[in-house]
């Protein structure tokens, strides 16, 4: 399900996310904060203030998706802890060792979009949204 190409991008909310929000809320979230179309086919990835609870909005082409997952030990990585408030992206590989616990995704792993024909410094970094 949350198997994806390099073409998804993964929008974090920029601070914590009440979850009793449900698929109209974190849809307004995705538009409003995040200032994404939710109805892109892109992830929109929110976590709970205590960092125990997330969930990943999704338009499927059908419909929309929540994945929700609550962590039993441990927490999440708090991916607002970081300098700015502005919301960010992360990759669909970011976005599966986020959900499987790994501390590293506080830091980018993966490298900014390839673009034929343009050196790296003149290719806009994909990390930043905004």
């Amino acid at each position: 399900m949350l198997g994806s190409t390099r073409n998804v991008r993964v929008f974090i909310a920029p601070g914590p996310t009440d979850m009793r929000k449900g698929y109209n809320g974190l849809f307004a979230m995705a538009r409003d904060l995040i200032g994404e179309d939710p109805l892109s086919g892109h992830f929109f990835l929110f976590v709970a203030r205590n960092r125990k609870r997330a969930k990943v909005l999704f338009w499927d082409g059908t419909g929309l998706c929540i994945f929700q997952k609550r962590l039993e030990r441990g927490r999440f990585v708090a991916p607002w802890d970081r300098p700015g408030d502005a919301a960010f992206t992360m990759t669909g590989s970011e976005l599966r060792l986020f959900i499987e616990g790994s501390e590293k995704v506080r830091w980018p792993l993966s490298p900014d979009v390839f673009s034929a024909g343009k050196p790296p410094s003149e290719v806009p970094s994909s990390r930043q949204v905004r």
